[in-house]
């Protein structure tokens, strides 16, 4: 599930907009559309988006295609930097531990509004553990699709009617890569996070499993399924802030995680930096980093 993956900002207003081709829309832009139609700081159409500021670490990385300005420049380490190696290798007791004392998740404002179009959507993290430290499942979106094609997400989708948002998240990982429902403890939720362009929402879960899964992708929604450890995305040499600019002097915050053979980025990166965050105890409610 990637709805609402990269970053979007309030455009000009009219009085501060000129007409043309090439300038700023009021309301919400992503920065996809900004590629897409070549606004100010972003590459023309056809031309290729620019390499990070700071060298992906070798090895790392995949053929995801980020949208990235001209401008961007890099921010901060990651807020467990500063730990003990030891420290950064959570156990699926930790993430319990800490999801249960951390508090409710902060919800989205947008929940139960009139204005909100389109149905909530729900994602789920599930987790499972392998030599003391848990693992956390990823599944890589098949190339090709019309949207977010070869992006690394966790499962998930729209909430039918009907449905709860827990139940929603479970029948979409069921769907995606075959994930038995009845295997998945839902422990906790991470922050929910709006979608950027549109008036909707999304709904974090995190699941635990009794061990590594027998996992089967649907090859029309997902690629591959991608099994990473929460101290590999721990690790600091994997972890990227960038700050990018938008209009009006507006500086946001973008997260990368560098895999081997991949790159995480946006709305799924965001949620394992507060899932990382919180069971490192560097970060708490509030603290997701994307709208």
């Amino acid at each position: 599930m990637t709805d609402g993956d990269d970053g979007a900002v309030a455009g000009e207003t009219p009085s501060d907009r000129r007409d043309g081709r090439g300038e700023w829309p009021d309301g919400l832009v992503s920065a996809r559309k900004a590629l897409e139609l070549g606004f100010p700081g972003w590459p023309q159409p056809g031309e290729t988006p620019p390499p990070p500021p700071v060298p992906v670490p070798y090895g790392r990385g995949g053929a995801q295609r980020i949208p990235r300005p001209y401008t961007a420049r890099a921010g901060g380490p990651p807020p467990w930097a500063d730990l003990a190696p030891q420290d950064r290798r959570p156990s699926l007791d930790d993430v319990r531990r800490t999801l249960a004392t951390v508090g409710p998740p902060q919800l989205s404002e947008r929940a139960g509004q009139p204005e909100a179009t389109g149905r909530p959507a729900a994602v789920l993290a599930p987790l499972y553990e392998q030599g003391g430290n848990a693992v956390v499942v990823l599944t890589r979106r098949t190339w090709g699709l019309s949207t977010h094609e070869g992006e690394v997400s966790f499962p998930g989708g729209r909430v039918e009617p009907g449905e709860t948002p827990a139940d929603g998240a479970l029948r979409e990982a069921k769907e995606e890569i075959d994930l038995d429902p009845s295997s998945v403890e839902l422990i906790g939720e991470l922050d929910h996070l709006n979608t950027l362009t549109s008036q909707s929402y999304i709904v974090p879960y995190v699941g635990t499993l009794p061990g590594r899964p027998q996992l089967s992708p649907n090859p029309g929604e997902v690629e591959v399924v991608l099994h990473v450890p929460l101290a590999e995305l721990a690790d600091p040499a994997n972890f990227r802030e960038e700050i990018w600019p938008f209009p009006n002097g507006f500086y946001r915050s973008l997260y990368f995680f560098e895999l081997v053979g991949d790159t995480v980025w946006g709305m799924t990166a965001s949620l394992l930096r507060q899932l990382l965050g919180i069971v490192t105890g560097t970060l708490g409610r509030g603290d997701l980093g994307h709208p």
